[in-house]
């Protein structure tokens, strides 16, 4: 099959075409024949040597992809639901940026009637990412308001549109008054060019000096100081990445007194009977909102697979909204 293997770490020229043995699925698995496969950031984080696959993992990035079914446990395909010639989207640990690729059957769901691979290739990293830590976590209630720092980051879109689609208010952060636009576009509330303006300060003054409920934070560093500080009392806060650095002093005593959450999660690294719990979540609360078009595919860019060093430089640059996928 042909891949995209990593000639090493450092830019984005060390992703190269290349070729792999086939994989074959073993228990509790199948493998896909893949349309397209889905870009997210932890890939150029392996890519630049900081974030290793699991033990056991193919070393080719990428964590989630679309396709069809061609082989597989069978037992184990009938109980979930799917049989060969079946058009899934999967999240994987690894191997994404390939031809084929296989996947835990309890880490597939089927792609929404309607939609292409390229589509359903956006879905599975932000969708188990964002209902794990908006709704599992963060535990986000109709009525609440949420803060999403880079509303129109893959993640960023796909929590707007999940947040509203379950009766949330929605506020986000982006650093043009241009990306601010998209994402009311996408449904948010309110957008705070975190360039031009504190967004402490326009939190403080759309709420009433009330805060939000919960923050969704991929920036954390000294973020989160300013982050305790425009928290609603028995706020919740998710961190989920630390492009900001890993270094976060605040105010303990603020914290003591709104009775504030603080917590974070890495998704990789997490069991499949965990995942599998999101996989279902999602099948039964989402999906129907998929194929009823009330959440829709947010996909900014599309490459071919032998232009996946391309696909990084534009997912670096932080010009895109939305997704990007690559095609096979």
């Amino acid at each position: 099959m042909k891949a995209v293997e990593l000639k090493g770490f450092g830019g984005p020229e060390v992703l190269q075409l290349g070729t792999r043995p086939d994989p074959i699925p073993g228990e509790g698995e199948l493998l896909i024949r893949v349309g397209a496969s889905g870009i997210n950031r932890p890939d150029v984080l392996q890519r630049l040597g900081y974030y290793a696959p699991p033990p056991g993992v193919s070393d080719l990035p990428g964590l989630e992809v679309a396709g069809t079914v061609i082989a597989g446990d069978l037992q184990a395909m009938a109980q979930a639901g799917f049989a060969v010639g079946d058009r899934v989207c999967a999240l994987v640990a690894g191997g994404g940026y390939a031809e084929l690729c296989v996947a835990p059957v309890a880490q597939c769901l089927p792609i929404p009637a309607g939609w292409s691979d390229v589509e359903a290739a956006s879905l599975p990293e932000t969708f188990f990412t964002v209902w794990s830590n908006v709704f599992d976590r963060g535990r986000l209630q109709k009525g609440e308001t949420l803060l999403i720092q880079g509303g129109t980051s893959g993640i960023g879109v796909t929590a707007i549109q999940l947040a509203k689609a379950f009766g949330a208010k929605v506020f986000v952060t982006a650093g043009s008054d241009e990306k601010c636009a998209a994402a009311l576009s996408v449904g948010a509330d309110q957008a705070i060019n975190y360039k031009t303006t504190d967004f402490v300060q326009a939190v403080k003054d759309l709420t009433q000096g009330h805060g939000v409920d919960v923050i969704l934070d991929m920036v954390a560093g000294p973020y989160v100081a300013r982050e305790i500080d425009c928290l609603a009392e028995d706020g919740r806060l998710v961190i989920i990445a630390v492009q900001g650095g890993v270094e976060a002093g605040f105010n303990a005593g603020a914290l003591l007194r709104k009775r504030l959450t603080v917590t974070g999660s890495t998704l990789r690294p997490r069991s499949v009977a965990f995942k599998a719990d999101i996989a279902q979540s999602l099948k039964t609360k989402v999906w129907p909102l998929l194929s009823q078009g009330q959440i829709k595919p947010q996909v900014h860019s599309t490459f071919p697979a032998a232009q996946a060093n391309a696909s990084h430089a534009l997912m670096e640059s932080g010009q895109h909204v939305g997704k990007i996928v690559l095609t096979w």
